[in-house]
């Protein structure tokens, strides 16, 4: 996208308002997740200075280089971890992240138990569902995340707000929003983390509550 990043943040933001209205849902029931990963912080100031708040970063060491400053500067940032968290770096995200989305496997839930058991605060956490299956890919399997769900907030009492995917990039992105949605539907969870540059509109349109937008608004990645 060639515009300014403020310009591509308002048309993203109209872009969303419309898909609510369209699928019959409130204004403001979609966060939009300004995804800042691989852009620096001079890059970032502009969605700032626009009033964006809600951020997503990939990995913990290139968001400690860029937010602790941005956070002393702008007040009221929410920082969303949405790529994957290795166990050693657990304790570090607590202290960066509002929100994790990527809680994947038992080992990682288990590292969140412990940290709070010593007392730290923990963040808001999304399961992230492996919905297309996919070998190379994180998350849960389907047929795993009733048993997961019930583990991470039963037995380990964790603070798990919803879910998120990534869906295959060539296969239709509906069939994986609904079986999300029919997951966390049937768990009683209500926050959906579905939908990205190319197909936010129907993570819109099958329930999303957050999406997660960066080339859309920041312009291709190098």
């Amino acid at each position: 996208m060639a515009g300014s990043v403020s310009d591509n943040l308002k048309t993203v933001q109209s872009d969303i308002a419309k898909a609510c209205k369209q699928a019959g849902r409130a204004e403001g029931a979609v966060t939009l997740v300004a995804v800042s990963k691989t852009f620096d912080a001079e890059e970032i100031r502009p969605a700032l200075e626009a009033g964006q708040r809600v951020f997503g970063e990939n990995r913990v060491q290139e968001a400690h280089k860029k937010w602790p400053k941005l956070r002393e500067d702008y007040s009221g940032i929410e920082l969303h971890l949405i790529g994957p968290l290795q166990t050693n770096k657990v304790s570090e995200a607590l202290a960066l992240f509002d929100v994790i989305e990527t809680l994947d496997r038992e080992k990682l839930a288990r590292a969140f138990a412990k940290e709070r058991e010593k007392g730290t605060d923990l963040p808001r956490l999304f399961i992230q569902v492996n919905t297309g299956e996919e070998e190379q890919k994180a998350g849960i399997l389907p047929d795993e995340a009733d048993g997961f769900i019930k583990l991470c907030r039963d037995e380990l009492h964790l603070p798990v707000d919803g879910l998120m995917c990534i869906p295959p990039v060539d296969e239709e992105p509906a069939l994986h929003f609904a079986l999300l949605r029919k997951i966390a539907e049937r768990n009683g969870l209500s926050a959906l983390s579905m939908g990205m540059s190319a197909d936010y509109e129907t993570g819109i349109e099958l329930g999303a509550t957050h999406v997660r937008v960066g080339s859309a608004i920041f312009g291709a990645r190098t």
